[in-house]
């Protein structure tokens, strides 16, 4: 049942006077659901709740944070076809993908509750003493990864579960040992608050303390920005716009205590199409591409914007298809419309740039809110002198940039903002010979893609989603798989500690059986 409350901790407070509505893009009409906005006294209180619960939480052992995670999922799975009818009108996407979401949200957490039941993920390194090194002894240090405090969280607006309420930044930061207060995305505030209520129920079965979670509503800034800026919040996720991410990142660094913002935000997603996949798969690769380009009406942060090969026949023949294959495809809703007017507006202006040419866009009729897919093509030449050809139009959008060389494709490579994420097509030996090519890429780059397609993110400790600037704020992190813990954590070292009181990661005996890396060798033995 949505009441349009926001979750503080296991409770509710004062709302603010100030209401709002989801939308249904499919019936193009608000839903009949009313959220009240956040009041600042709201946000203060779920901060003040959210630090003294760090207190206590960020002490609790792995196996317990394990089992609210594992109550989590049990509990978003609790809600049924409820949270499937929700998604689907606040998204206007299918109840396929709906149901998918939610099985990659129980995923991720149950994948973050095995990671803390092995418990090695804390990097535990011990230097034992050496009282007779000369010329000076050496003293006994041991480190770990120990957690930064509570974290601020923003609901992303295409994935309403895996990249929101629930999902990989929250999951991520409960596991490490942080809190978590949640901006929910106006735009699916009632999917949000259904799996707020399953955290919640979560945390009172498991015993967490009260203030480990919540969740508030908020259809503008402001409660962003106030939760930026307090000085008990100590980290910030977001997944989103450049234009969003960058201003959380400015306001974050202005504080008079500095905290990270790990941002995913935009990205094209190069595609570089080499001879030996024209000659041997032209067809077949027009034809993923095609599907790679509207999946989801284009609305992937790994969408594939921007498609580079070398000028000739194979090139030529491979544009045809794609053209082909991409009208025969229906256009499907968008987000909402906002989201569709913000493709419509980007479209415009790349398709009005001087020298790009259609290759081919949906002709027929749609109903409201459907992004109608679109190809462009322009020389490389004019894509290198042109920066509004580099940005991300965020729907069913595509540019082939034709090359005359291998020269100047490399340099159009080296030309692109970072990306997410960037493939090759071809052979694996023309590859081989082309390492400069490789090289370029994995430079502006987190996932460098042989023949396949950029859509589709695996949850897997080896994932690596992120990227150099501006596709995120910090070139070094995922925020997807188990690696993005490594986000909320910060290494400890404990220097001359007597041993009964070091944390028990840390002990000679290796209570917790985890592996350690002790005098330079990794083991589970004890000292």
């Amino acid at each position: 049942m949505i009441t349009g409350k926001n979750y503080i901790g296991v409770d509710t407070s004062a709302k603010n006077s100030r209401t709002y509505s989801t939308f249904n893009p499919k019936l193009n009409k608000p839903t009949e659901w009313i959220f009240h906005e956040a009041s600042q006294e709201e946000v203060n209180a779920a901060v003040d709740k959210a630090a003294l619960a760090f207190e206590t939480y960020g002490k609790f052992p792995d196996a317990k944070k394990a089992e609210f995670l594992k109550a989590i999922a049990s509990e978003i799975e609790a809600l049924g076809d409820e949270l499937i009818s929700v998604y689907v009108q606040e998204s206007g996407l299918p109840e396929g993908r709906a149901k998918g979401e939610r099985g990659r949200t129980m995923g991720q957490l149950r994948a973050f509750a095995t990671l803390l039941e092995e418990g090695s993920w804390v990097e535990a390194t011990i230097d034992t003493a050496q009282p007779d090194r000369e010329p000076l002894p050496k003293v006994d240090i041991r480190k770990m990864l120990l957690p930064i405090g509570p974290i601020a969280v923003f609901g992303a607006s295409n994935f309403p579960l895996a990249f929101s309420t629930a999902g990989g930044d929250t999951a991520s930061a409960l596991a490490s040992g942080c809190p978590v207060i949640v901006k929910s995305h106006p735009m699916h505030a009632g999917t949000g608050e259904l799996v707020a209520s399953a955290i919640a129920k979560a945390a009172k079965k498991t015993g967490m303390p009260d203030g480990v979670f919540s969740n508030l509503n908020s259809r503008d800034s402001e409660v962003g920005q106030l939760l930026t800026m307090h000085p008990k919040v100590k980290g910030v996720g977001f997944t989103g716009s450049t234009n969003g991410g960058m201003a959380l990142y400015k306001l974050a660094s202005q504080r008079k205590e500095p905290i990270p913002v790990f941002a995913e935000m935009g990205s094209i997603n190069p595609v570089v199409v080499l001879s030996s996949a024209l000659e041997q798969k032209s067809s077949e690769w027009a034809s993923q591409y095609a599907g790679s380009i509207v999946l989801g009406a284009g609305q992937f942060c790994t969408n594939p914007g921007l498609i580079i090969g070398i000028k000739g026949q194979a090139l030529d023949g491979f544009i045809t298809n794609l053209g082909k294959e991409i009208e025969k495809l229906e256009p499907t809703c968008m987000l909402h419309p906002n989201i569709y007017e913000g493709y419509e507006k980007g479209k415009k202006e790349l398709s009005s740039q001087p020298k790009t040419a259609e290759v081919a866009a949906y002709k027929g009729e749609t109903a409201p809110n459907f992004g109608e897919q679109k190809i462009l093509t322009v020389a490389a030449q004019d894509f290198l002198d042109n920066p509004v050809l580099h940005k991300e139009v965020f729907g069913p959008f595509s540019i082939v940039v034709q090359c005359q060389d291998k020269a100047e494709l490399v340099t159009v490579i080296q030309h692109l903002e970072g990306q997410l994420t960037g493939t090759i097509l071809g052979t694996e030996t023309e590859i081989k010979t082309n390492p400069e090519v490789v090289s370029a890429l994995v430079n502006r780059v987190g996932r460098i893609i042989f023949n396949g397609v950029p859509t589709g993110v695996e949850v897997c400790p080896s994932m690596m989603h992120g990227g150099p600037f501006p596709s995120t704020t910090d070139s070094r992190f995922t925020s997807v798989g188990t690696s993005a813990i490594r986000r909320w954590v910060r290494p400890v070292s404990f220097q001359s500690w007597p041993e009964e009181i070091l944390p028990d990661a840390l002990k000679s005996n290796n209570p917790l059986d985890i592996m350690r890396l002790v005098n330079g060798e990794h083991s589970k033995q004890k000292i």
